[in-house]
């Protein structure tokens, strides 16, 4: 089983070795906040760095900035996704001690740890490339979609919450 899992996080790394180039972002993509949301800082914090009015040197050096962040932590997400596999594995293996299972999950928290150092090394990038003006309207939450969990909490990664309306759960309450 554990060749298994290494194979497939070699296959995994080398995809995506191969494919990260396919996923850069053009400077002019943007996903809305959503229909409605405001961000709480106020009305002008709305933008990614690459929708500010950047000059070319700007946009160059963000663009570069951008190549080399992807490229610095594709090794982290892939030992993440591998982590997260054998974590999952041993989690469902009853032969399996409790201390394994900590151990593992240590593992992924200290890989974790690094990618969120990564993520705020190049915030910190971007900011310094940013004029005053810019950095009023600039909001870095939205240059990752995962930063909102880091600055917000693990709420959007906690266990499911229970369905309402479940018959089990209804014959439990009225017992």
């Amino acid at each position: 089983m554990k060749q298994k899992i290494y194979l497939f996080s070699l296959c995994f790394l080398f995809i995506c070795l191969l494919l990260s180039p396919a996923f850069s972002q053009p400077s002019g993509m943007r996903v809305g906040p959503g229909m409605g949301m405001r961000h709480p800082m106020g009305e002008g914090r709305c933008c990614r760095a690459s929708e500010l009015n950047l000059s070319r040197e700007q946009a160059k050096e963000l663009e570069l900035l951008q190549q080399v962040y992807f490229r610095e932590t594709q090794l982290l997400r892939a030992q993440l996704f591998s982590k997260r596999l054998e974590l999952r594995e041993i989690l469902t293996n009853p032969n399996v001690k409790i201390e394994s299972i900590r151990s593992k999950s240590s593992e992924i928290n200290e890989i974790q740890s690094r990618f969120e150092e990564k993520a705020l090394e190049y915030l910190i990038k971007v900011r310094s490339l940013l004029n005053p003006e810019q950095l009023k309207s600039w909001n870095p939450e939205e240059e990752f979609p995962l930063l909102r969990r880091m600055m917000h909490g693990p709420d959007a990664m906690g266990p499911m919450r229970p369905r309402k309306n479940l018959p089990a759960m209804e014959r439990f309450r009225e017992e």
